[in-house]
């Protein structure tokens, strides 16, 4: 698999700490997390996979934020940071998997309940191969786009600047059909650690203001264009690069959020291929080789504002649907990155439910 392709992954580790100043005041720690889990059966496709029990390691350094930036206290003061996953799939087919993320902390409960997201790049020892690994249909790569979840009770200082962790984590492997096959996998998992405090355990106090005004815009409009490169599902079948032009309005409904109506307009390329192949391989299914690979879309959408960067989630549904791929609800949910007032970048995965469609690199304008 080429790299490049993955460049834009990298872009959303830039996105999570461009946004994120050197303060006067800034305090760090490192955490390490065992885990032991089991792969979930989200498509029977891959119940032969599911022979053993994953484990593996989480290792993470976090910056911790007191409230210099608005937004610190607006999300009740998260950490930044970066971690490393090392996951041993106990299985030969699925091999190893080793994962480089950039990650948030939210902590809930006077700061006993920590949740941790975390999105980034996961390499994977042992891929698909027609002659010597066929049975692995769910990694068709060795780079996979990750996310991790953790939802973790969290102490930390209990003893001259170390303290403790447990919980639960959802790691969730993937290409995204960049090339097939893509079942990808999902481990949920228990986890429990330890955190130390590099700063030797000292205290520092959150700063606090008082009352924030409200925020309050008017109707936004945005214009998107988005590309990659996809497969379909057909091993072999070839990668194609893929347009999307899209076109919202936004109404800010919060100093947080903004809920959104737009459209899409699809030209996925990869479809060419797949209705010339089923309308010749298939000619029961009556696709016929001139069906239109176009489809457009109507979508209702939300955005959560974490400083200059988003996230949004869009639920759409196709109008325009002459060949049928995956069902006409799809899905999209990914990072925004501002640069300035009025221009974006964006990476978004689409999908069909769990099935990935791809992944969307894109520039747009907020006017």
């Amino acid at each position: 698999m080429k790299v490049n392709c993955f460049i834009g992954l990298l872009l959303a580790v830039t996105f999570c700490f461009s946004q994120v100043n050197d303060h006067e005041v800034s305090k760090h720690t490192l955490d390490l997390n065992q885990y032991y889990g089991s792969v979930l059966l989200h498509n029977p496709d891959v119940s032969h996979l599911i022979s053993n029990h994953p484990a593996g390691l989480i290792l993470a350094y976090n910056k911790k934020t007191y409230g210099q930036n608005e937004w610190e206290q607006d999300f009740n003061y998260p950490d930044v940071g970066y971690s490393f996953v090392y996951q041993d799939m106990n299985n030969a087919t699925l091999g190893h998997n080793f994962g480089l993320y950039a990650h948030y902390n939210f902590y809930f409960f006077k700061r006993y309940m920590q949740f941790r997201m975390g999105q980034g790049i996961a390499y994977n020892t042992n891929p698909y191969d027609k002659y010597n690994n066929f049975r692995n249909n769910a990694y068709g790569s060795h780079f996979l786009s990750s996310t991790y979840l953790m939802l973790n009770y969290h102490k930390e200082n209990v003893f001259k600047g170390l303290g403790f962790k447990a919980g639960i984590s959802v790691i969730h492997y993937s290409n995204a059909n960049f090339k097939a096959p893509n079942t990808s996998t999902n481990t949920f998992a228990l986890n429990a650690g330890l955190v130390y405090d590099l700063d030797g355990g000292e205290n520092i106090d959150y700063l606090k203001s008082g009352p924030k005004e409200k925020k309050s815009e008017p109707l936004k409009y945005n214009f998107v264009l988005r590309t990659g490169l996809n497969e379909s599902d057909v091993i072999d079948s070839g990668q194609f690069p893929f347009y999307i032009i899209s076109a919202h309005v936004d109404k800010r409904v919060g100093r947080k959020s903004a809920i959104q109506l737009g459209a899409d307009m699809f030209f996925s390329n990869f479809l060419k291929e797949l209705i010339e192949f089923q309308s010749i391989s298939f000619p029961e299914n009556g696709v016929s080789a001139d069906d239109d690979y176009k489809r457009i879309g109507i979508f209702v959408g939300h955005e959560l504002f974490i400083n200059k960067m988003s996230i949004i989630t869009q639920l759409g549904y196709y109008i325009y649907y002459p060949f049928d791929f995956e069902g006409q609800v799809y899905n999209r949910l990914g990072l925004k990155r501002y640069f300035g007032n009025k221009l974006f970048g964006t990476i978004t995965l689409k999908s069909h439910g769990a099935k990935a469609e791809g992944v969307e690199f894109g520039i747009g304008v907020r006017l």
